[in-house]
């Protein structure tokens, strides 16, 4: 069997990190070619990677054709609390790099494509508890819209042109490297983050906020998962619910001091609670589970537990306070 030749697109980023490293573990080292705007921090460590602007449509199929690449990881976009501040950008950025990927699946008959999506391509008029897979999508933020378009377009390349296209519409990720992506649930990411460094945290959000949640673990794993699964088994083309953690800033601050006591965090909502509350509680996730079996390991405990080991070594912090 030939091997498969991997590109993920947008490497450096919150999942791209993680899902380069378990796809180099699954795949071998030099099958997997990472990509991103800029080079990755660990350097050499990377290695194969290319500069890659996802709107390069030219630099590209360069990559393709020089890598013969058979399966692409599309994760590059502006997220949403960077979105609302540069709309224009975002929309160009998020459609164009998609387009640029769904017409090379066509060009080169790629094997699979993967598109991440969000939770934000729900709105406030969606039912925000246990959200259906297929329900009213009309988000109201920047990135909402460009992921809800994006969906559509990758049912439309599935449909007319028979591209394998799958993706995922990821909760709030909860990861141990500090958070750069401008979600606005990283806010998780940040407290965590501040309680190991022994600082006090301002939240963005008020503490009942509710939202659906998931660890960096289950994330890389659902989408091996789903890109794994039988082409027959995949039943829906724009992006699956997945569900794992419904939780509020309160709930995993309580959490947090079971291990850090002394921790503190004041209450500061500002712009970002108008996003929050257009997005879901919890999602219906019933669809994943009976197509590819998809199931979460890691509650809010279990998170947290692994996070704060995680950061613990991050920041060399022997023992809690």
């Amino acid at each position: 069997m030939p091997k498969e030749k991997i590109l993920i697109i947008g490497a450096n980023g919150q999942i791209g990190t993680g899902l380069t490293k378990k796809l180099r573990d699954i795949h071998g080292h030099d099958c997997v070619i990472a990509s991103d705007i800029h080079l990755p921090t660990d350097g050499n460590n990377y290695l194969p990677f290319e500069i890659l602007d996802a709107t390069d449509a030219s630099k590209l199929s360069y990559i393709i054709e020089r890598y013969r690449i058979n399966q692409i990881y599309h994760l590059a976009a502006i997220m949403s609390g960077k979105s609302e501040l540069n709309p224009l950008e975002t929309w160009n950025v998020n459609m164009d790099g998609l387009f640029n990927v769904l017409e090379a699946a066509q060009h080169y008959k790629i094997k699979k494509v993967f598109f991440s999506s969000t939770i934000a391509v729900f709105g406030s008029n969606t039912p925000r508890v246990n959200t259906p897979q297929d329900t009213i999508r009309t988000p109201e933020t920047v990135l909402g819209m460009s992921k809800v378009a994006g969906e559509n377009w990758c049912s439309y390349y599935h449909k007319r042109y028979g591209v394998d296209v799958r993706g995922i519409r990821f909760p709030g990720i909860i990861g141990a490297q500090a958070s750069t992506s401008g979600n606005v649930t990283d806010y998780a990411i940040d407290m965590l983050h501040k309680a190991v460094e022994g600082e006090s945290y301002d939240c963005y959000l008020k503490p009942q906020t509710r939202l659906p949640m998931i660890y960096m673990g289950d994330v890389i794993r659902s989408i091996v998962e789903l890109m794994d699964a039988p082409t027959k088994n995949i039943t829906i083309r724009s992006s699956y619910n997945v569900n794992a953690i419904t939780c509020s800033p309160a709930d995993i601050y309580e959490a947090i001091k079971v291990y850090i006591p002394n921790f503190e965090v004041h209450f500061k909502p500002d712009s970002r609670q108008t996003i929050a509350e257009t997005f879901p509680e919890s999602v219906d996730d019933s669809t994943a589970q009976k197509d590819w079996h998809w199931t979460p390991q890691y509650d809010l405990p279990k998170t947290v537990e692994r996070m704060i080991e995680h950061l613990m070594k991050i920041y060399n912090v022997k023992k809690m306070v």
